[in-house]
């Protein structure tokens, strides 16, 4: 059979059964779902975490400098999201994406990007720039940003066959707009958050520690995402892990 037969195949295996759909209530693993058009259902807050300007990082500099500040990017980010209790599932160069569930997963994600921005703002870009001098020489300044959306996604497997080749794509509105706000690139604003999360949010998430506590996010405002007009709330605070 020739790879043209092979990929027909497949294709028609997938596209002709019906999906075997379970509801979720644990972020699932490769391992927790069948290749056989199994999916699960999932109640979920997707974060996505992504730096900004690693065009600029890829070209400017030598390979070995641009591993160097992405790993230090996704190793911190990494350790934020895991102590917030999210769950990673995907990587995509220098962009992380994670699932928070629970009745708490609203106000653990939107914590989550503002202690990301104080780790990636207070810790690791002073750290790389007085270990890579050549960033600060040449201009180029680690920034980020984080999109957190909330909703009902389908999660499947994504090979066709065999564990190797198969990862997990999460299908649905919310993985979509959140890998979209954390696209924007706007001014001193570091994370963004849908307005169903933000209405969500626990007081301690919305407003500043101390005696004169104030609003840590500034909206809504509207953004284009994906041909859809949709309110957010965005922010340039940053919480301390």
């Amino acid at each position: 059979m020739g790879l043209a037969d092979d990929i027909r195949s497949a294709v028609t295996t997938v596209a002709g059964a019906d999906w075997n759909i379970r509801k979720g209530n644990v972020v699932p693993t490769t391992e927790s779902i069948t290749l056989k058009n199994g999916a699960v259902e999932l109640d979920a807050v997707y974060l996505y975490a992504d730096m900004a300007d690693s065009t600029g990082l890829a070209r400017d500099f030598p390979k070995t400098t641009a591993a160097k500040v992405i790993r230090c990017y996704l190793d911190a980010t990494c350790r934020v999201i895991k102590a917030k209790g999210g769950e990673i599932r995907s990587f995509d160069g220098d962009r992380v994406m994670a699932i928070f569930i629970g009745s708490n997963k609203n106000t653990a994600a939107a914590e989550c990007g503002l202690m990301i921005n104080h780790a990636v703002s207070q810790i690791v870009r002073p750290v790389v720039e007085a270990k890579l001098p050549s960033l600060v020489t040449k201009g180029w300044e680690l920034k980020h940003c984080v999109g957190v959306a909330s909703g009902t996604a389908l999660v499947v497997r994504g090979g066709v066959r065999g564990d190797d080749d198969s990862d997990l794509v999460s299908v649905g509105r919310a993985p979509n707009v959140a890998a979209k706000l954390s696209d924007v690139r706007e001014g001193p604003y570091r994370s963004y958050v849908t307005a169903e999360v933000f209405d969500s949010l626990n007081e301690k998430v919305k407003y500043s520690r101390g005696d004169e506590p104030k609003l840590m996010w500034n909206g809504p405002v509207k953004h284009q995402v994906g041909g859809e007009m949709l309110s957010v709330y965005r922010s340039t605070w940053w919480r301390q892990p």
